[in-house]
């Protein structure tokens, strides 16, 4: 079998132990940066040019398209998928990943717990929107952001109104969010590969910090999930059509909440924290879908 592993760069973790896994498991395995590919197009010939020369179709392959490149990247799996290939990330549920409010969307139709949402249009009737969320406090976070960047915590209306004025005046839309207290800036990372959960850990913010992302200092560790965390994590992860993905929740009152589903999870954390070899159950996953 051969795999391409679309990715920037052959030394990020996360690739580097795809690679070590493919090759471990007897299997051909070759990195591709999405940014040298061209795209051909021509009657029943989808093809992919990597650095002037056309590549050969895969068995699969496992795309680590980052937020970046995310127009570009998707582009390049929707020709291998043209091309017949399997992929682990399907453009579309890519697409859909990176999009917050389509996210949000697809997992209120599901019946997916989540925190209280509100989407406006550069709204300026800020304390209509924080009723709406139980706030203040309130979650403000641009539909763009990753690893905790424009997400920002509004204790009061005041607040609130300064950040909304500033990203309204950018013309930078937002999401409007209910803080979940109870959380104690802590959430859960659930890996889901196919339809099961094969790793969970609990991340920490730092003291004075409400984010819990590891890029921002937040400490992480093992956890076993309840039987209800582990079915939301699955039932977020098919709402997306994602065959492989991080799922973050938050523990709040009334139960497990999706705060946000990452189609291209880092495997350092998540391996650090559970000892448990993440790249070997997405390599399996590829080997039964290709049976």
């Amino acid at each position: 079998m051969t795999i391409y592993i679309l990715s920037r760069s052959k030394n990020i973790y996360s690739t580097a132990r795809m690679v070590e896994e493919v090759e471990k498991a007897g299997h051909k395995v070759q990195v591709i940066d999405p940014l040298k590919c061209d795209i051909k197009l021509e009657k029943q010939k989808p093809t992919v040019i990597y650095k002037g020369e056309r590549l050969a179709k895969p068995d699969a392959i496992i795309p680590r398209v980052g937020a970046s490149i995310t127009f570009y990247g998707t582009a390049i799996v929707r020709q291998f998928e043209a091309m017949n290939c399997f992929t682990t990330v399907s453009s579309q549920a890519l697409v859909r990943s990176r999009d917050k409010l389509q996210s949000l969307q697809r997992l209120s139709s599901a019946g997916v717990g989540m925190p209280k949402t509100v989407f406006t249009n550069f709204g300026k009737h800020t304390s209509k929107i924080l009723e709406m969320v139980d706030g203040p406090p309130a979650v403000i976070k641009v539909l763009e952001g990753t690893q905790g960047i424009g997400v920002n915590l509004a204790e009061d209306f005041e607040s609130a109104e300064t950040i909304l004025e500033a990203y309204n005046n950018l013309e930078s839309r937002v999401i409007i969010q209910e803080f979940i207290e109870e959380a104690g800036g802590a959430d859960l990372r659930a890996f889901v590969v196919g339809d099961k959960v094969v790793g969970a850990m609990k991340r920490q913010a730092q003291k004075g910090e409400f984010r819990s992302n590891l890029h921002r200092g937040g400490t992480a560790k093992k956890i076993s999930l309840s039987r209800e965390e582990e079915q939301t994590a699955i039932a977020a992860a098919r709402s997306l059509g994602l065959g492989v993905c991080g799922v973050d929740l938050l523990q709040s009152k009334r139960g497990a909440l999706v705060l946000e589903v990452n189609s291209s999870p880092g495997l350092e954390g998540i391996e650090a924290a559970t000892q448990h070899n993440i790249a070997k159950e997405i390599v399996t996953y590829i080997e039964k879908n290709l049976q």
